[in-house]
């Protein structure tokens, strides 16, 4: 499925203008030293649970310490299923299927996800078309109860009813046993998309229980971009999500929300990067959590010149250290971030390479100092390899991602030790 053309031409020209472009002294007085120790993360790869033509890769750990992995694998008929699988020992589980549809919105971008809540529990997401209209979609969330056996009826996280875009979730345990959602909702727009013939799009956030039931519906933000993944991480105290803001004049940088016992906090930018851009990137902030410890990562290409960024907190995400430089120079985006144990951070990316991109990673300590990037993987710069996914259980990590080079594809696992 084609995916708003006219914003990603917007930021391809942006990618091109940036080519061979310096950083400005400023950025560099941002950024952290240059790498002074080689790459201390080296990852293998493993087998995958995930046949030939699947795609989508999402990870999770349990609070149990498993992790998930699930999938969107891709039939004859335009038929899609989501499949997960779960980490046994070194092994992967057999794959469950969650769910199975001919409707559903399936995009590069905007991907379905599994948690798991603290009593086990597990819930999952998918996209389903709610019109003809390309980005006319809802939400569905299903839960179960016995490990993934059974699936419970879908339950949309929003009651507005309108044929508009519905997406680009993030999903955690929440309080009391309940599901936290946040998501991307256009009810505002009238049905058009980048602003256009209607209003803006907003950032909310409902929690659901058990049986569905929705509660502490919210909105989050009035005005947001909109297409751009979000993310969420469980603090010591609360919840910090993170989105791609936009301004009345089309400043798109990264800003936060934070849920504590007072209720949502007031929207704050980590950094200003002062990107302004006239359509949607497509390239959303990922979020990691450990305790106080927050770090989140993300690309703009503010100045015409392509960077990943990445900033650390100590204090749950209220305030932010200085942005910190991560790519090698040629980055398309397509972020994700882990923390690690003693307080620093792994950011995974994609860079441009000759010939094509690479999946690449690099550590930054607590102080902020970089060791040398590493190469994970090729792949592709296409949308068809998507949003490479990362996450950490205990000394291990994890990274996920789709192989767009093989026909059909197939979601691939590397596992690095610390």
């Amino acid at each position: 499925m084609k995916f708003l053309s006219a914003p990603v031409l917007l930021f391809l020209v942006a990618l091109a203008l940036a080519t061979g472009c310096a950083r400005s002294g400023a950025d560099e007085a941002q950024a952290a030293t240059e790498p002074m120790t080689e790459a201390s993360i080296t990852f293998r790869e493993i087998d995958s649970p995930a046949a030939a033509g699947s795609g989508l890769p999402d990870l999770f750990v349990t609070p149990g310490g498993e992790v998930l992995l699930s999938w969107v694998e891709s039939g004859a008929e335009k038929k899609s299923a989501l499949r997960f699988a779960r980490l046994v020992g070194e092994a992967w589980s057999a794959p469950q299927t969650i769910a199975e549809g001919d409707d559903w919105f399936v995009n590069w971008a905007d991907f379905p996800s599994i948690v798991a809540l603290d009593d086990g529990t597990l819930a999952a997401h998918l996209l389903v078309k709610s019109s003809p209209e390309t980005f006319s979609y809802d939400v569905q969330i299903t839960q179960s109860r016995d490990g993934g056996q059974t699936w419970s009826s879908p339950t949309k996280p929003h009651r507005d009813g309108t044929l508009t875009e519905h997406g680009f979730v993030s999903m955690l345990p929440g309080r009391d046993g309940r599901l936290l959602a946040v998501w991307l909702d256009g009810r505002n727009t009238g049905g058009g998309h980048g602003g256009h013939g209607g209003g803006a799009m907003t950032l909310r956030a409902a929690t659901l229980g058990p049986d569905g039931t929705l509660d502490d519906e919210a909105e989050l933000d009035d005005r947001i971009c909109d297409c751009c993944q979000t993310s969420a991480a469980r603090t010591q105290n609360g919840v910090i999500v993170a989105y791609r803001d936009r301004s009345e004049t089309e400043i798109r940088d990264i800003a936060v929300v934070r849920l504590g016992e007072d209720g949502w906090s007031a929207p704050r930018v980590v950094h200003e990067d002062d990107w302004k851009i006239a359509g949607c990137p497509v390239n959303g902030p990922a979020l990691a959590a450990d305790g106080a410890r927050v770090a989140v990562a993300w690309f703009t290409a503010a100045g015409d010149t392509p960077r990943v960024r990445l900033a650390l907190s100590s204090d749950e995400g209220a305030t932010f250290g200085p942005a910190i430089t991560i790519d090698d120079g040629n980055p398309i985006g397509r972020v994700d971030v882990a923390m690690l144990p003693e307080g620093g951070a792994l950011v995974s990316w994609v860079e441009k390479i000759q010939g094509g991109a690479a999946i690449r990673i690099r550590r930054i300590h607590p102080d902020g100092t970089r060791e040398a990037s590493a190469t994970v993987a090729p792949t592709s710069p296409e949308r068809a390899s998507g949003f490479p996914q990362l996450t950490r259980r205990g000394s291990d990590l994890y990274l996920a991602w789709t192989d767009a080079a093989t026909d059909p594809t197939r979601v691939h696992i590397a596992v690095a030790s610390l």
